[in-house]
């Protein structure tokens, strides 16, 4: 199968999201360039924040170009990633956000909830993900560097 993204794509979640990660795998394994699966690989009950930190360190090491992380709700994995310097990471549960977040805000990591939605609705939103470069026009880049001040600096930016 020829690749439809051009895209190096690392892959993480936790057993609540496992079904789905383990879905989102094989449907995208031949899909983009490359698919690093940071994990689980079971159903048995493990920690998102493990997830988190496995995915964004393919992203930092530019060993992937687009982070995807599952858990329950989403919710989890996207606080834990948000926590690491160089990670933009968004709960999308449509394709106009996981479209958006990229083109305007160089969002780098795409969560999901897999007890939230279904695989063809999560394919759809990962698709519009994997589809969107950042593309600023001048009032997107200037928001997003008061956005990387405040990671470099916290509140006393």
């Amino acid at each position: 199968m020829s690749k439809n993204f051009d895209v190096r794509l690392a892959l993480g979640g936790d057993h609540a999201g496992f079904t789905l990660k383990s879905d989102v795998a094989k449907r995208y394994a031949d899909q983009v360039v490359s698919l690093v699966d940071c994990g689980t690989d079971t159903a048995e009950s493990c920690d998102y924040p493990d997830f988190a930190v496995a995915v964004s360190k393919e992203l930092l090491a530019g060993h992937a170009d687009k982070g995807l992380l599952i858990c329950g709700s989403g919710v989890g994995v996207s606080v834990a990633a948000n926590k690491i310097p160089g990670i933009r990471a968004a709960i999308c549960h449509d394709t106009y956000s996981a479209r958006q977040g990229v083109e305007h805000d160089d969002m780098n990591v795409l969560c999901i909830g897999g007890r939230i939605i279904g695989s063809e609705l999560a394919f759809e939103i990962i698709d519009a993900f994997l589809n969107a470069a950042y593309a600023p026009q001048p009032r997107h880049q200037r928001r997003l560097d008061k956005v990387l001040e405040i990671e470099k600096k916290g509140i006393q930016a």
